[in-house]
C-alpha cells in the first residue's frame, strides 16, 4: 500500500477513537489529525496566498463542488502544492496537488465527497517550505456511504475512459475519467454487503512534456472524478494518467489546441 494509503487509514482509525465525537464548527477534529498530516510545523493564514470556494449547504453530499483559486502577490514565493482536507471526513486527507512548476496563480475544480458537517481545509505549501491555510464550512450528511450512481457492470464497461475539453474564451480546460471510486462505505442493496473500496489514486496531467498538476487523493474524491483547471494551448498534446487501487493505469492523449 502506498503511503498516502497508510495515512488514509491510519487517520481514519483516529477519528472513531473514544473521544473525539465533534460539534458543529468545532476546531476538535483538526486539533487531532493535523499533527498526523503536518507534524509541529507552523500554518499561517492563507487568504493572501489561496481561496476555497465550497457551497455552505450542499445539495448533492456526494457532488460537492470545490473550488481553489492560487493568486500569489508579485514578490512572494510561489506555490508548489495544495492538501485539501475534510475534518469530518472517515479518511480526511481528501488530496493533494502539486503543480510542475511553481504556480503563482492557477485555479483548479473539482468534485468531493462530505459525510457530515464538516469544515474543508486547503493547506498550500509555498516554494520556501512555508504552509498557508484557509478553510469553509460546509453542511452535508452522508456523501461517503451514498450509493454509487451506476451499477458494477455499468461500471465496468465504462472504466477508465476519458474525456478532455479547452474552454478556450476562459483560458481553462477539463478532465474527467469515467471510474466509480466506491469508497468502502456505500452497502449493495442486493446483497447487504458493504462495497469494497475502489478508487483512483493518482493522477498525472501534461501538457507536452511539462507537468500541469499531479493528484494524489483518497476516498473523497466523487465518482467520475472530474477536473477543471487553468490551461492554455500551445499546440502540444495533453496527456492523462490515472491509476486506481487495483493498479490499473488509464492513460491517454489528447489534441490540446492551437495556441491562442
Amino acid at each position: 500500500m502506498s503511503y498516502f494509503g497508510r495515512l488514509l487509514g491510519s487517520l481514519a482509525l483516529l477519528l472513531v477513537l473514544p473521544g473525539v465525537a465533534l460539534a458543529q464548527e468545532s476546531e476538535a477534529a483538526w486539533d487531532a489529525i493535523r499533527p498526523q498530516m503536518f507534524g509541529e510545523r507552523a500554518i499561517e493564514d492563507g487568504s493572501s496566498v489561496v481561496e476555497l470556494v465550497a457551497p455552505k449547504r450542499a445539495e448533492d453530499a456526494a457532488l460537492v463542488p470545490i473550488d481553489l483559486h492560487i493568486g500569489v502577490r508579485e514578490g512572494a514565493a510561489p506555490v508548489k502544492a495544495v492538501t485539501l482536507v475534510i475534518d469530518e471526513n472517515p479518511a480526511p486527507l481528501a488530496a493533494t496537488f502539486t503543480f510542475g512548476e511553481d504556480r503563482r496563480s492557477f485555479n483548479l475544480s473539482t468534485r468531493m465527497r462530505v459525510n457530515s458537517y464538516s469544515f474543508v481545509r486547503a493547506i498550500a505549501e509555498t516554494s520556501d517550505g512555508k504552509l498557508h491555510m484557509v478553510k469553509a464550512y460546509v453542511k452535508a450528511a452522508g456523501g461517503c456511504s451514498a450509493p454509487a450512481g451506476k451499477d458494477m457492470a455499468e461500471a465496468k464497461a465504462n472504466l477508465g475512459q476519458m474525456r478532455f475539453r479547452v474552454f478556450s474564451g476562459r483560458g481553462e480546460a477539463q478532465i474527467q475519467i469515467r471510474h466509480p471510486t466506491y469508497s468502502g462505505l456505500q452497502m449493495d442493496q442486493v446483497t447487504r454487503l458493504y462495497t469494497p473500496a475502489w478508487f483512483i489514486e493518482t493522477i498525472t496531467v501534461a501538457q507536452g512534456a511539462r507537468p500541469i498538476f499531479r493528484m494524489e487523493g483518497g476516498i473523497s474524491i466523487s465518482e467520475d472524478p472530474t477536473f477543471r483547471f487553468s490551461y492554455e494551448p500551445n499546440g502540444e498534446p495533453v496527456t492523462v494518467e490515472a491509476v486506481d487501487t487495483e493498479k490499473q493505469i488509464f492513460r491517454q492523449v489528447f489534441p490540446g489546441g492551437p495556441p491562442a
